[in-house]
């Protein structure tokens, strides 16, 4: 997975860029604040040839349009820049439908007056499923969890960013790509320049997405390979399997689901255990992903194509 990292005046304006393919850097809060160090800490992107994103903090019982606008005015967009919405309000008193009233209006501003560049929002996870109704993030949703392994956000919804951690370099927090949509590098970078991404070669053509399972209430959803960069790979299984290390009579259940890009559909639930192999659910080639949930610890999943 892309590696990345957000940024903020608490950050240095030389922060380590090694390994990584892409920043979120804060320019903006409410109507009134600039981070002192976003230009400095753009020269730091633009050294290392990292795709680059830019940041708004809201105060929601402004005008988004103005929020907007002022956030704009701070920047000399370049091909490629990627701009966000941090939707979140602590300490602010506002209701849910100020909150979803200032991000579709955010969004739609930004959308106007910077023509060709992405915008994607940024939130939580329980402001996400708690308080948006209408799934708008613009381009792209930039989800945060606490506590779930990188790239596995654990929502239903479609994700382009995960924010899992808060523990990187200088006090950082963590992201990755979405695999699936960002294979490559090049890949991300042509999404940002608003360009088709290039086809993968078949090296760069993930044969198998591998992962566990965190056992709980909230399912664990993963994409699949699909779209024209398999069409001449149309077959794909999921495989779950048990951690055969421990008790050979250890056993679960897992609740499979599946999403043809309409719909959920149930497929079963699957019995899997350690001391056997792994089980094999079909999936279809418009399916685009599914949603795992077991309450077991020790499951893992993978999902081939070929």
């Amino acid at each position: 997975m892309l590696q990345g990292i957000d940024v903020s005046s608490y950050q240095p304006e030389n922060y380590p860029t090694a390994g990584l393919s892409f920043v979120f850097i804060k320019v903006t809060e409410g109507l009134s604040y600039t981070n002192p160090k976003w230009v400095a800490q753009r020269a730091t992107a633009r050294a290392a040839g990292l795709v680059t994103g830019f940041y708004h903090y809201p105060h929601i019982a402004n005008s988004a349009t103005a929020e907007a606008d002022f956030f704009l005015s701070r920047i000399n967009l370049a091909p490629g820049d990627v701009l966000c919405l941090d939707w979140e309000w602590y300490g602010q008193s506002v209701s849910d439908q100020q909150a979803r009233d200032y991000k579709d209006a955010f969004i739609a501003r930004v959308r106007s007056q910077a023509p060709g560049h992405r915008i994607v929002a940024y939130s939580d996870v329980s402001n996400w499923t708690g308080v948006d109704q209408g799934g708008n993030a613009g381009d792209g949703l930039w989800i945060a969890t606490a506590g779930r392994p990188a790239g596995q956000p654990g929502i239903r919804d479609q994700w382009t960013f995960h924010q899992y951690t808060d523990s990187g370099p200088d006090g950082a927090d963590g992201d990755v790509a979405n695999p699936a949509l960002f294979p490559t590098i090049d890949a991300l970078r042509a999404w940002a320049l608003g360009t088709p991404a290039p086809a993968p070669t078949e090296d760069d053509m993930p044969q198998w997405i591998n992962g566990s399972l965190t056992p709980g209430a909230q399912p664990v959803v993963v994409l699949v390979p699909h779209g024209t960069a398999w069409s001449a790979a149309p077959n794909r299984t999921l495989h779950l399997g048990m951690d055969e290390i421990g008790t050979p009579g250890a056993h679960a259940t897992v609740r499979v689901a599946v999403h043809n890009g309409t719909k959920w559909r149930v497929v079963s639930d699957v019995t899997v255990t350690a001391a056997g192999g792994t089980v094999d659910v079909d999936l279809g080639n418009t399916d685009v992903k599914v949603s795992l949930q077991t309450d077991a610890a020790g499951v893992s999943y993978a999902i081939e194509t070929w």
